[in-house]
């Protein structure tokens, strides 16, 4: 048996056991079921969600924000990151402000984006843009700056233009950066538009999320962050798929027996 076979059955039995005392010690009245209901309740409230039907419409609204986040702020923050690494004018223009960007929790700017486009889809859109482009700019940004410049002279010297130090060096320099990349920004455009439903909308997980909080239904609310961690752990495997087939030429760690 391999050691991360091992390891997932430890952390099978860790979850399972959790579970466990979970509903036992809501069984026998340990925890307030206000507060925090029993596994048993949670399932069956996820249940009734998917029976209802209506949580497809807000499934779907939250997932194509995000999707639309990743995709948009993917083509944006290449952009960017590329013409400000290699045009100093556009650096000092763009710099400051991604740097501001970055430094402050960029999920305050959901309201303003409300104010600015509405409770419609558009305010998740901008809001899951924002924050990947800020992660995808850096990432190209900083990829390109730290390319050896001897490697870039020594193109230069063989007569090498900017076409060709930008497909045969910089491009491939920074590759492996946006995709190493690819996981968290998933996650970033997923809060974006949780979070920018939260603040206000008429459907979406983040939306639903809202409602419950309003209501005091601890059973609903709980229900609703298993499914968003579900929906994020599937978009983080694909977004995981993605990486180990761009990046196979990468060494692969030898496991230690």
């Amino acid at each position: 048996m391999t050691s991360s076979r091992i390891a997932s059955i430890r952390k099978f039995i860790v979850f399972t056991s959790i579970i466990l005392f979970w509903e036992f010690a809501s069984r026998i009245g340990w925890i307030n079921p206000f507060y925090m209901p029993s596994p048993l309740q949670v399932v069956k409230v996820i249940i009734e969600l998917f029976q209802d039907g209506e949580i497809w419409k807000h499934l779907s609204a939250t997932f194509f924000a995000a999707i639309v986040g990743i995709i948009g702020g993917l083509a944006i923050g290449i952009f960017l990151g590329f013409a400000s690494a290699l045009t100093p004018i556009i650096a000092e223009l763009l710099e400051p402000i991604m740097i501001m960007l970055n430094a402050i929790p960029r999920v305050i700017l959901a309201p303003l984006f409300v104010i600015w486009f509405g409770i419609g889809i558009e305010s998740k859109i901008a809001l899951s843009l924002i924050l990947v482009v800020v992660l995808v700019f850096f990432a190209v940004y900083n990829g390109i700056k730290d390319v050896d410049q001897r490697l870039i002279e020594r193109v230069q010297t063989l007569g090498g233009g900017k076409w060709i130090l930008l497909k045969e060096v910089y491009i491939p320099s920074v590759t492996a950066w946006i995709i190493g990349n690819l996981k968290v920004a998933v996650g970033f455009a997923f809060t974006g538009a949780v979070v920018g439903e939260f603040v206000g909308s008429s459907k979406g997980l983040g939306y639903l999320l809202q409602f419950a909080q309003s209501t005091y239904n601890a059973a609903l609310t709980i229900s609703l962050i298993i499914l968003i961690m579900a929906f994020v752990m599937v978009l983080f495997s694909g977004a995981e798929r993605i990486e180990n087939h761009l990046l196979r030429w990468r060494p692969q760690k030898k496991a230690i027996h």
